[in-house]
């Protein structure tokens, strides 16, 4: 943490302008040498600290200075070595991701898996956590739906989206959400993938449905033998880790990080787990001395089995 001295560096500099008049007006006033020679004093006592103050101001100024040309290195040095590290590693996957913070994900995430091998077929937005409110009746009306409690529509909703990715066979339901502002839609649906990323963690504790909207649309995946991937960005505030991994799917909890990233490709890539820097992780990421290779089917089997990871 950098300590900021200004302020007491101005401070000091009051009460020096403080003394500075305490002594003209003293020795003016009352003419009493002792008076002017304690000022003097105190005066340079504060010079002194003043002085002190500065060194270390300048001394903490340097070492910041520092720390930001060395992470400006790695930074440079993780973007170097990140696409030799993933090239290739998941050559033929098509993926979808799933959006479910509502807030987006930074575009370097989709130029890692492209640079690993892997094409992001579809990219479903859930907004306002499928909010109902003022919707609700239009949605019965435009879709056919039972006027069920909002909690049970949202299941539905949300299981029903999770076939449209895979099946294409709603398209009219996505259609629907969308001009709704329930879902932001893009690429291709209906075309058949390899795993299926889930975006997660919120600024917005509000927006938290893991078990009304996410859970619905894992246990649709999982049910068609898709491996998940639940990952999300160091400084959320209220983490989906600990929700995604009841569901015995991979997590990476730093994602917008090259390490994360990295960690993604490698589970994807055939070495589930839990990897990131929070402590739902298990390792900061896969050993990179170990090959890969297990295929997209493998995903999820090795968290809740061969792994041990649970």
């Amino acid at each position: 943490m950098i300590v900021d001295y200004r302020y007491h560096i101005a401070s000091l500099v009051a009460v020096f302008l403080a003394l500075g008049i305490g002594i003209v007006v003293g020795s003016a006033v009352l003419g009493n040498e002792a008076i002017a020679e304690r000022q003097k004093q105190m005066a340079d006592k504060l010079e002194i600290q003043l002085e002190d103050l500065r060194q270390k101001n300048e001394a903490v100024q340097a070492r910041a200075n520092s720390l930001e040309i060395d992470n400006n290195i790695q930074k440079q040095f993780e973007k170097q070595v990140l696409p030799p590290l993933v090239a290739g590693k998941l050559a033929g996957k098509r993926l979808a991701i799933v959006e479910a913070n509502g807030y987006g994900f930074r575009d370097d995430l989709v130029n890692t898996l492209s640079m690993a091998g892997a094409t992001v077929q579809s990219v479903t937005t859930i907004l306002d956590g499928f909010d109902l409110t003022g919707r609700k009746d239009r949605l019965i009306g435009d879709l056919g739906l039972e006027n069920t409690n909002d909690n049970d529509m949202v299941k539905h909703l949300a299981t029903e989206t999770a076939r449209g990715i895979l099946t294409g066979e709603k398209q009219v339901l996505l259609n629907t959400l969308a001009q709704a502002e329930l879902l932001k839609l893009s690429g291709d649906y209906g075309v058949p993938v390899d795993g299926i990323i889930f975006i997660g963690g919120s600024q917005d504790q509000a927006l938290v449905k893991t078990e009304l909207v996410d859970y619905p649309m894992m246990d649709y995946f999982l049910q068609q033998k898709l491996p998940i991937y639940g990952v999300e960005e160091t400084d959320v505030s209220f983490s989906y880790m600990k929700d995604y991994q009841k569901k015995r799917v991979s997590t990476v909890d730093n994602v917008e990080t090259v390490p994360g990233q990295l960690a993604l490709v490698m589970c994807i890539a055939g070495k589930p787990g839990h990897y990131g820097v929070k402590s739902t992780a298990k390792e900061l990421m896969p050993p990179l001395d170990q090959t890969g290779g297990g295929g997209a089917g493998q995903g999820n089997q090795g968290v809740g089995g061969n792994s041990g990871v649970q």
